[in-house]
C-alpha cells in the first residue's frame, strides 16, 4: 500500500505501542457518565500519536477523543482512538484497539486499527484494499439474516442501553446469533475480515469508526454511520452487500419504531 501519510500513520501506531506497556490501567476520570471511564493510558496514548504526527504534519486538524480538536483549517484531519475500548482495557480484557485515521478533503484515505490483544493490524488506503498483517481480507458473503451473525455493542447511559437491548430482543430470533465484543473499531475490523457477518450500534463518535469504516469498504462492506438512532445518537451499520439492505432496513425500522413510542407506553414497560 502507499499514500503519504501512511508512513506517519505508522509511525504514530508506533509510538503508542511503546507507550502503552508503561501506563496505568486505573480510571483516572469518566466522560459521558460513571460507567464511561478514562484511564491513564487513553490520554498517555493520545499525547504519543498527536506528538509523532506533529513532527511531520504541525498544521493539520487533530480530533481525538480525550483531548478534542487542534491544529488550523487544513485539507487533512487526523481521526484517533487511542484505546477503542477502554472498559476492556481497564478490565484487562484482551479486545481493546488502537485506531488512527487520515481524513483528506473530506474522504478517509488511510485507515489503521492495531488490536492490542490479538496482535492483529487491520490496515487499509483508500482504492487498494484491506489486510489484516498484511493479508487481504474480504467481508462474508452471507446474503441471508436468518444465518448471519452479527456484532453488536451498548451505550453507557442506561436509557440508552435499555432501547438497545429492546432492539436486539426484537431480532434475536431472526438472525444466526449475536456477538458483542465491546470495542467498535474491532467490529467493524472483523465484520471486514468476515469473522461476524455484519454489525449494528447506536451512537458512536467520529473516532470509533473512522479508520474501521475504511478498512470495513476496502474489504467490500457497506458502510453508512447517520441512520436515524436514539435521539442525536446515529445508527452505525456495517455489512457485506448482499446482507446490508436487509440489515440496515430491520434495524432502522425497530429503532424508528421503539424511538417513536409515547413515553407513559415505554415507561410501563
Amino acid at each position: 500500500m502507499n499514500h503519504e501519510l501512511l508512513p506517519v500513520a505508522l509511525e504514530a501506531l508506533e509510538a503508542a505501542r511503546q507507550a502503552l506497556p508503561r501506563q496505568s490501567r486505573r480510571v483516572i476520570d469518566t466522560k459521558s457518565s460513571a460507567t464511561d471511564p478514562v484511564t491513564a493510558a487513553d490520554r498517555a496514548l493520545e499525547q504519543a500519536i498527536r506528538a509523532t504526527i506533529a513532527t511531520h504534519r504541525p498544521t493539520d486538524i487533530f480530533v481525538g477523543e480525550e483531548y478534542g480538536t487542534t491544529g488550523e483549517p487544513s485539507a487533512t484531519r487526523w481521526i484517533v482512538d487511542p484505546i477503542d475500548g477502554t472498559v476492556n482495557y481497564s478490565y484487562s480484557i484482551p479486545s481493546y484497539a488502537i485506531s488512527i485515521a487520515a481524513e483528506v478533503d473530506g474522504s478517509i484515505d488511510v485507515g489503521l486499527v492495531y488490536d492490542v490483544g490479538h496482535g492483529e493490524l487491520f490496515k487499509a488506503v483508500r482504492g487498494q484494499g484491506a489486510t489484516c498483517n498484511d493479508v487481504p481480507i474480504r467481508v462474508s458473503q452471507e446474503t441471508d439474516l436468518a444465518k448471519a451473525l452479527i456484532a453488536t455493542g451498548f451505550g453507557y447511559l442506561p436509557q440508552n442501553r435499555r432501547l438497545q437491548a429492546r432492539v436486539l430482543g426484537e431480532m434475536i430470533d431472526e438472525i444466526r446469533d449475536i456477538r458483542r465484543f465491546g470495542a467498535a473499531a474491532i467490529d467493524i475490523c472483523w465484520t471486514a475480515a468476515g469473522r461476524v457477518d455484519g454489525y449494528f450500534e447506536t451512537g458512536l463518535k467520529v473516532w470509533d469508526w473512522a479508520a474501521a469504516s475504511l478498512i470495513a469498504s476496502e474489504a467490500g462492506a457497506t458502510v453508512t454511520t447517520d441512520l436515524p438512532g436514539i435521539g442525536d445518537d446515529p445508527l452505525t451499520v456495517v455489512a457485506g452487500e448482499g446482507l446490508f439492505t436487509t440489515l440496515r432496513s430491520r434495524v432502522s425500522d425497530l429503532y424508528q419504531t421503539l424511538t417513536s413510542e409515547p413515553a407513559n407506553d415505554k415507561a410501563g414497560r
